[in-house]
């Protein structure tokens, strides 16, 4: 899958839509999304990380509330499946800047829309494409 250019949705992101629509899709976008969307959702919040690197997390972020996107989120399955791909490969490159108390933080939240077992299954290997 190619990527789209997603850091013309910079200006998409905004903490209130990030919140709502994590909310509103967890369940159907499964903890790989969510999680990945949470660590650079906490990331960008770190004074450790670039300017450079916060604007494509930003990019990333607003990529996935915009629901004008390359596959609409409303497709089922599919729908959600270029936002993973533009979250897995940011998240490639700012992993540097990725605190594990991040990912802890990132993790904890996940228990809010799934089981354990469902979070265990999912982000093992994060990287891993389905």
């Amino acid at each position: 899958m190619e990527l789209p250019d997603f850091m013309n949705y910079a200006n998409k992101f905004s903490q209130t839509d990030f919140v709502e629509k994590i909310s509103s899709i967890a369940k159907r976008a499964g903890a790989k999304l969510v999680y990945a969307a949470l660590i650079l959702y906490y990331t960008l919040q770190s004074d450790k990380v670039s300017t450079a690197n916060k604007a494509m997390i930003i990019g990333a972020l607003g990529y996935m509330i915009s629901p004008l996107d390359v596959i609409p989120d409303a497709i089922p399955i599919a729908g959600l499946s270029d936002d993973l791909a533009v979250l897995l490969f940011v998240l490639k490159k700012v992993w540097t800047d990725i605190d594990p108390d991040i990912q802890t933080k990132a993790k904890e939240k996940l228990y809010k829309w799934f089981d354990e077992d469902e979070i265990d299954e999912e982000i093992n290997d994060l990287f891993k494409q389905e």
